[in-house]
């Protein structure tokens, strides 16, 4: 596929791609005409690393986790030296906090929502005409 269909499927800027294939976070292969071609399997790849970016994780980290995220599952470890073990592991704490904090603001959405459709339902009984017994 080309770099604007790739844009569109994972809402990723046509710019962002091109610096994720720059930092060597993906791989793409070039056409006969020098275009670039974009596997299909990068659309989940891209959605990876925006993910992680999204959770903070710098695009340093992320190359070098990438393949943790392959399946099966090929983990080649070079160089994990205890400053980026350490960070991987703080950021692992973060990204369980927000967890935790998402799990506890949807539990509580949807016990609003339950208490919503019940006092709903029972102010629409309530409002309802009744029918009169001839």
């Amino acid at each position: 596929m080309r770099i604007g269909e790739l844009s569109e499927r994972t809402g990723t800027p046509r710019r962002l791609l091109r610096y994720y294939e720059e930092q060597r976070l993906i791989t793409v292969g070039r056409s006969a005409n020098g275009y670039r071609e974009y596997d299909e399997c990068l659309v989940d790849r891209v959605m990876q690393i925006r993910g992680l970016l999204d959770a903070g994780l710098p695009t340093r980290i992320i190359k070098e986790i990438l393949p943790c995220l392959d399946q099966p599952r090929a983990i080649h470890v070079s160089g994990a030296t205890p400053e980026m073990i350490a960070t991987l592991e703080s950021e692992r704490d973060q990204m369980t906090a927000r967890i935790q904090g998402l799990v506890r603001n949807r539990d509580a959405v949807a016990d609003y929502l339950a208490t919503v459709r019940v006092n709903h339902r029972s102010h629409a009984a309530s409002a309802a005409p009744s029918a009169e017994l001839v």
